[in-house]
């Protein structure tokens, strides 16, 4: 990935920031140039709690180039509390653990190694939700 790139998706990666339309209150997540319910243009900036449930899950055998180190790994569409489907890999947990409706809350974790000595690059991932554990 270009460092360019890497820098303008930050917000995205380390903090869930997406969009809301001014128009009609849809949170979009990623941030688009055009609302996909009302198409009014949508560019007001909006930081997602972090917080959802895991909708659907699946898990990784047979994983992309660049990611076979992570293999097995679980990934899930996560619907997050003000609504858009988020997917993510889901961390700190066994994979026995995870259903449907469960509790998660996202955090930032170290997702590949550009190259053989290159950038690290950390995104978002889900895990079960402190606060539902205690």
């Amino acid at each position: 990935m270009e460092v360019s790139r890497h820098w303008r998706l930050n917000q995205q990666r380390y903090a869930l920031v997406g969009e809301v339309c001014p128009n009609c209150g849809v949170k979009l997540f990623p941030p688009r140039d055009v609302c996909l319910e009302c198409e009014a243009p949508a560019k007001e900036l909006y930081t997602f709690t972090g917080l959802g449930e895991v909708y659907s899950y699946t898990t990784i055998y047979d994983p992309p180039a660049g990611f076979e180190h992570n293999a097995p790994y679980m990934v899930a569409l996560v619907k997050l509390e003000e609504g858009p489907l988020v997917t993510a890999q889901l961390t700190d947990m066994d994979f026995t653990e995870v259903s449907i409706g469960m509790p998660v809350e996202m955090v930032t974790r170290k997702l590949r190694t550009d190259g053989e000595e290159g950038m690290i690059v950390y995104g978002y991932k889900f895990r079960p939700a402190v606060a539902a554990l205690v």
